[in-house]
């Protein structure tokens, strides 16, 4: 399944639609997609698993990025992830 990406001030935002998808999935995938990602990107992940409160914001704590928005409506998920500038893993 390929993201639709719309360019937005100036920078690009990656849709992923992870929505009916259990963990570890939803985790997995957002990883995959964060490493596609320029710094400054943004990354909107809609999902409906309810550990991902959980796996997604530790995910981007690993990888230095930013969680910039998270929304929960009744089942759904949504995070906004800023990919960091400096792009990497820290330990």
């Amino acid at each position: 399944m390929r993201a639709p990406i719309v360019i937005l001030r100036g920078m690009a935002t990656k849709k992923l639609d992870l929505m009916g998808l259990n963990c570890p999935l939803p985790a997995l995938r957002t990883r995959k997609a964060l490493k596609t990602l320029m710094p400054g990107d943004l990354l909107q992940v809609h999902c409906t698993d309810p550990l991902a409160v959980l796996d997604i914001p530790n995910l981007v704590r690993e990888t230095g990025d930013r969680v910039s928005i998270t929304e929960q409506a009744e089942r759904r998920i949504v995070f906004l992830i800023e990919k960091a500038n400096d792009g990497g893993w820290r330990s």
